[in-house]
């Protein structure tokens, strides 16, 4: 027998798509966590934009950035349901879920954003959207965050030396716990929200992310030495409920899957200039940019591989990501 919360999910998506296909305008909801004219909220306006013009109207996407529907914890939820249709996340949290999100998620993984690119835009990509399916949601596309870097507010870092006791706030990730404790640091779980007065008050020294998060989340004004250790370079997923991408017919599922793809160019093009604008921003602002000597982040990196890249499945596809030239 179907939970209750699901069998309301189901209700509520086929209700939607009823009011559809009697010609009214079919409204989606889409959720994210960051403010608006982000890359990546700008990425799926243009997606809702593509699809809008595309099915002449029947359908719209309506996009709550800056976490008006939560976290992104919660809102993986709410897209698993239904409650929301659309999501753009980061792939970390869905480590725990769907375990080919591991691989992309690793530190030092890819060699560059050329490199992921590759990757995620060929058969591994293909392999990790299809895991996704079982838990409720169909992979739109797959996003540029670019690399991300550690900054702190006590000093500049050069050496895996220099973490060593300081306190970091991670993404809610084994992953990303495991890689930072394996650096001599101390890693604290926390939404992205919060960062900001905890550097402030003293609760972690610093976090990890990318230039453009560092600028617009304004966590240089709290954390200025911001070290260029690139140690992951990991895409965005953008996600459909399935029950609600399953609703729609072939030919809107042709649309949406075309306009998503579509989407990822403009959301690059997007993002690359927003990293060199943000660098700049920062960097006006008396940020510190220093960049480590990076062989001996890579090396203590061995044992978070080892815990895990456990199965055969995750040792394949880490192969094969580090022979995508």
């Amino acid at each position: 027998m179907l939970h209750f919360s699901k069998l309301l999910a189901a209700a509520s998506v086929a209700a939607v798509f009823m009011v559809g296909s009697a010609g009214a305008q079919t409204v989606l909801k889409s959720s994210d966590t960051h403010p608006d004219g982000y890359p990546t909220v700008e990425g799926v306006k243009y997606f809702g934009d593509l699809v809008k013009g595309r099915t002449g109207g029947r359908y719209a996407v309506e996009v709550y950035h800056s976490a008006q529907l939560g976290q992104e914890k919660d809102t993986i939820e709410q897209v698993r349901s239904g409650v929301i249709e659309l999501n753009r996340i980061s792939m970390a949290p869905f480590n725990g879920t769907v375990k080919e999100t591991i691989v992309p998620a690793l530190p030092y993984i890819f060699r560059s954003e050329d490199h992921m690119h590759k990757v995620m835009d060929g058969a591994i990509g293909d392999q990790i959207k299809a895991a996704f399916e079982p838990a409720g949601l169909v992979v739109l596309a797959f996003y540029d965050a670019g690399a991300r870097s550690f900054y702190n507010k006590t000093k500049p870092i050069n050496s895996v030396a220099d973490m060593n006791g300081l306190k970091f706030r991670v993404i809610q990730s084994d992953i990303f716990v495991d890689m930072v404790a394996a650096l001599g640091a101390n890693a604290t779980p926390m939404p992205y929200g919060e960062v900001y007065s905890s550097i402030e008050t003293g609760v972690i020294d610093g976090a990890e992310n990318n230039f453009p998060s560092y600028d617009t989340a304004k966590h240089f004004e709290v954390a200025k030495n911001y070290s260029l250790d690139e140690h992951t370079i990991l895409p965005e997923v953008f996600v459909m409920n399935k029950a609600a991408f399953d609703a729609l017919t072939p030919e809107d599922q042709e649309i949406f899957k075309q306009a998503a793809k579509d989407s990822v160019a403009k959301q690059r093009e997007l993002w690359a200039a927003k990293v060199a604008e943000s660098r700049k921003i920062v960097e006006a602002a008396g940020a510190q940019i220093t960049t480590p000597e990076k062989q001996g982040f890579i090396d203590a990196m061995k044992p978070v591989y080892e815990k895990h890249v456990t199965d055969d499945v995750l040792k394949k596809m880490v192969t094969d990501v580090q022979a995508v030239q």
